[in-house]
């Protein structure tokens, strides 16, 4: 275990050169917190893995220390890894806003958690104080699902800011940014800022939500047939817009997709979007009303393969068909990774005569949660901290992130690009690096508690690049002999049962054997000798490496 000569270590264990599995901890020598866990979906070289979560290892470590869990806000890449965190180790209490709270309650009913976890709803006047080493209170921000809101820890040796994820937006849809809030807190001194650094990249300013509206409204104007909305589940603040003008245009409204439902449902009940009884109709209505009357909100904005937009155009969904004059509206833009994805989505619906609207010049159908350039610049001004550590977004975000810091007088020693694990120092109101924690990613399976182990990963990907092989082979252990010669079978690899390639590997695995098998030796071995001989000739015959495995069977007769 790590000992620390100063009171405050700053680190995360997600979140830095990555955009997801957001996890911050602040520690002093008795306590422990946690600013959110969530988690990161797979990227396409990841095959099977359902989510990439942090290593809780220094978590276990140190279980005794923690005391709280404090949630910014509701995203996936927030509160996603509560339930593997929370089955990791013991959280005594999660203050989280009214809706994040709702949804965590939810999350952790559909993972079957059957203890009792406690959660504290808290709000902008909220001051909790953990213990004698933490004071910590909150500020409202603008995102793109409600309540999400900004923290400030004041300790012994200084104060610390995590502005969330945000953007500042002037005409939200829900309540303002309390900038002046930020601003006092600015004026009074801030030690350490972390911020979001998403769209570090881009310069001037998010455009707001509102502007979405009037692209939404313009397709809603025009469109002749029915009217397919996909986005994002937890874009609460784009779904409201969408089902507002929806019910304004007399279109029946019909949610498909599981976290779709999941997510519309708790916020009707909390009243964060309304949509009159009257306006829902289920998948199994539609059919009953004219094209021209039906909005269908659902996922797959993304083009993940089981979505409903997905199934919708594969003509998987039972109940839902794409029909020649539908208009599909994509109100996202692809995450990196997912172009493939979304376009061969799009090719599909487009063959099937829908008018596809994406975000563009022509159709705004969609802003971003997350501050550009200008409202980064504002938000160091507003805060004005002495030591800067941009946080949530991948490396050269956070690099791009620390030269906007530079240019607006922060001093580059003053200015850390951190990697998950890495330790800041807080003492006495200065700054300085640390040492390093565990904080490796940790694929999750199912709800395989475990996870899997970059060998797994490895070994996955090579039988997706180069398929394996498989040598059969019968001994018998007491005369030491082969019974049969090796036999070889290949899948996924391209040679046939009779090629030239299979022949020669069963006669060079022969030759190896007999050789080997003049003297005693061991199945270990043996499966050695086969996985060296086979591989290193199909190499050379083909430049492929495909799995070798050595099957043995042992008859003592």
């Amino acid at each position: 275990m790590a000992r620390f000569d100063s009171p405050i270590n700053i680190f995360a264990l997600g979140g830095l050169g990555e955009v997801g599995k957001n996890t911050y901890c602040i520690e002093s020598e008795r306590s422990l917190i946690l600013f959110d866990a969530g988690v990161r979906f797979p990227e396409a070289n990841l095959p099977g893995v359902d989510y990439v979560i942090p290593d809780y290892t220094y978590l276990k470590n140190n279980r005794s220390k923690i005391k709280a869990l404090f949630i910014t806000h509701g995203h996936e890449d927030h509160i996603g890894g509560i339930p593997f965190l929370i089955r990791s180790v013991y959280i005594p209490v999660i203050y989280a806003p009214r809706l994040a709270a709702a949804l965590i309650r939810h999350k952790l009913e559909d993972a079957r958690i059957k203890d009792s976890v406690k959660i504290v709803e808290y709000d902008s006047d909220s001051i909790i104080h953990v213990g004698d080493d933490f004071t910590v209170s909150f500020f409202r921000v603008t995102h793109s699902i409600p309540d999400s809101f900004g923290i400030c820890v004041d300790t012994k040796e200084g104060r610390i800011i995590d502005t969330g994820d945000f953007k500042i937006d002037l005409t939200p849809v829900g309540p303002n940014f309390e900038l002046d809030k930020l601003a006092r807190l600015g004026s009074e001194g801030v030690d350490l800022l972390m911020a979001d650094s998403t769209n570090a990249e881009i310069e001037g300013y998010t455009p707001s939500e509102t502007n979405v509206r009037a692209g939404v409204q313009e397709i809603f104007d025009k469109a002749p047939g029915r009217i397919i909305v996909s986005t994002f589940s937890s874009n609460i603040n784009r779904i409201q817009q969408v089902v507002e003008v929806a019910v304004e245009h007399k279109r029946k409204i019909c949610i498909l997709g599981r976290s779709m439902e999941t997510v519309v449902g708790i916020s009707r009940e909390y009243g964060y979007i309304k949509i009159p009884d009257t306006s829902l109709i289920s998948d199994e209505d539609v059919r009953n009303y004219r094209s021209s009357d039906v909005c269908i909100l659902c996922t797959g904005s993304q083009g993940e393969s089981m979505a409903a937009l997905s199934r919708i155009a594969n003509g998987d969904h039972k109940n839902i068909r794409i029909i020649p004059g539908d208009t599909i509206v994509f109100s996202s833009n692809p995450i990196p990774g997912n172009g493939a994805l979304v376009d061969r989505l799009v090719n599909n619906l487009v063959k099937q005569g829908a008018d596809v609207k994406q975000n563009s010049l022509a159709f705004s159908l969609h802003s971003s949660g997350h501050p550009s350039r200008q409202e980064l610049r504002l938000m160091l001004r507003l805060v004005n901290p002495k030591f800067f550590m941009p946080a949530h977004g991948e490396y050269r975000m956070l690099k791009l992130h620390g030269e906007i810091a530079k240019t607006i007088g922060i001093k580059p020693e003053n200015v850390f690009i951190c990697n998950n694990g890495d330790q800041l120092v807080l003492k006495d109101h200065k700054v300085t690096r640390g040492g390093h924690v565990q904080a490796e990613d940790i694929y999750i399976d199912g709800n395989d508690l475990d996870g899997l182990s970059s060998s797994v990963i490895l070994d996955r990907d090579q039988l997706k690049s180069d398929g394996m092989v498989a040598v059969l082979l019968t001994v018998n252990s007491r005369t030491n002999k082969m019974v049969v010669p090796p036999i070889v079978y290949a899948r996924g690899f391209n040679a046939a049962s009779d090629s030239h390639v299979i022949r020669h590997s069963q006669m060079h695995a022969e030759e190896a054997l007999n050789g080997l098998m003049k003297g005693k030796c061991t199945f270990s071995e043996i499966k050695a000798t086969i996985k060296n001989e086979v591989s290193s000739y199909i190499y050379r015959k083909t430049e492929r490496n495909p799995m070798i495995i050595p099957v043995i069977m042992n008859v003592n007769e």
